[in-house]
């Protein structure tokens, strides 16, 4: 009994300690399943229109602070916000498929929710 649960422990902490690892976040991200989470950046993949959600960044990234840069030919931004900087990128992987890679940085700390609040506001701003 104490080795099983030992194993289901450390089968659960593993993960946590790699310092990337997915998780699960609903319908609220709309086509979205899953995105990973590291230091400072959040990313999935999504099925949305690249257009789309890019629209949906510039959007959200102009309710947060002052746009530094934004090129939508390399898929860039990058904001200004109180005292954190925001970088999102999108990829087109495929004609149907979308990489959303969000991260913030908040005195030169790593600061996640941040990047996490971003990124589920720009995949569920898509309409």
């Amino acid at each position: 009994m104490k080795r099983a649960l030992l194993v289901l422990l450390t089968a659960c902490l593993l993960p946590c300690m790699s310092g990337c690892f997915p998780l699960l976040i609903g319908a609220a991200a709309g086509g979205l399943g899953a995105y990973a989470v590291s230091n400072d950046t959040v990313e999935g993949d999504s099925d949305k229109n690249f257009d789309m959600l890019w629209d949906s960044a510039l959007a959200t990234a102009r309710r947060y602070g002052n746009v530094d840069t934004e090129n939508i030919s390399t898929g860039h931004i990058e904001v200004s916000f109180e005292s954190s900087k925001l970088w999102i990128r999108l990829v087109r992987l495929t004609r149907a498929t979308t990489r959303v890679r969000v991260s913030a940085r908040k005195h030169h700390f790593p600061d996640i929710k941040l990047a996490q609040d971003v990124f589920v506001k720009i995949i569920s701003g898509v309409k």
